[in-house]
């Protein structure tokens, strides 16, 4: 593979969506992942932007066919990721941008080992995270209180991703991460280093 995968995750809440757009904008070569999902579409989401909306039937098809580089259930709802736009945006050596969950990030590892590039993204503290997802106004007190478990599980999970990234200033927070982006590509473990070395020792 020409390119390499950039694994974005972290709590809802903790302000990923943001960057993301921010870095998406700047980084030249990226391609995003657009996951499919079961769940209804929230209130401004576009079909084909922020996910492929799909039902619960034709998701469990399409498992039994290996169509997913990952998938999870969470909240009682599919998520997954289409394998083959992935392969594509690789060959075309873009910088393949993953918007997942932590058991989404240990598939993509194992699978892609050698190109992915790991980041969880998180608030100073439980206290800013729960602040940002009543601030939001779209989710009940009874759903609020499952993200911050999940996000309590989810940080347990953080010594599996190479960088830690606390968004406490958006602005400082994105140049973080895009030299983090822009490094990626830049990995001895995704390329050939014994052709390169050879190539090299023969310059004339």
């Amino acid at each position: 593979m020409k390119g390499n995968i950039l694994v974005v995750s972290g709590p809802s809440g903790s302000g990923k969506s943001s960057l993301l757009r921010h870095l998406l904008n700047a980084l030249e070569g990226s391609y995003f992942s657009i996951s499919t999902t079961t769940r209804e579409p929230r209130e401004g989401e576009v079909e084909g932007v922020n996910y492929h909306y799909i039902s619960k039937e034709v998701f469990e098809k399409e498992i039994d066919e290996g169509a997913f580089l990952e998938w999870a259930k969470v909240h009682d709802n599919y998520y997954g990721t289409s394998l083959k736009p992935i392969l594509k945006a690789l060959k075309e050596g873009k910088v393949v941008v993953f918007d997942i969950d932590v058991q989404g990030h240990k598939i993509v590892r194992e699978k892609f080992g050698n190109i992915t590039t790991s980041v969880f993204i998180t608030t100073p503290d439980q206290i800013e995270l729960q602040r940002r997802l009543n601030a939001r106004g779209t989710d009940t007190a009874s759903v609020i209180e499952r993200r911050i478990n999940n996000a309590v599980s989810e940080m347990t999970c953080m010594h599996d991703y190479d960088y830690l990234l606390i968004n406490d200033d958006l602005e400082r927070a994105f140049g973080e991460l895009m030299c983090i982006a822009s490094a990626s590509r830049h990995k001895t473990s995704r390329l050939d280093v014994e052709s390169f070395i050879s190539t090299w020792a023969n310059v004339d």
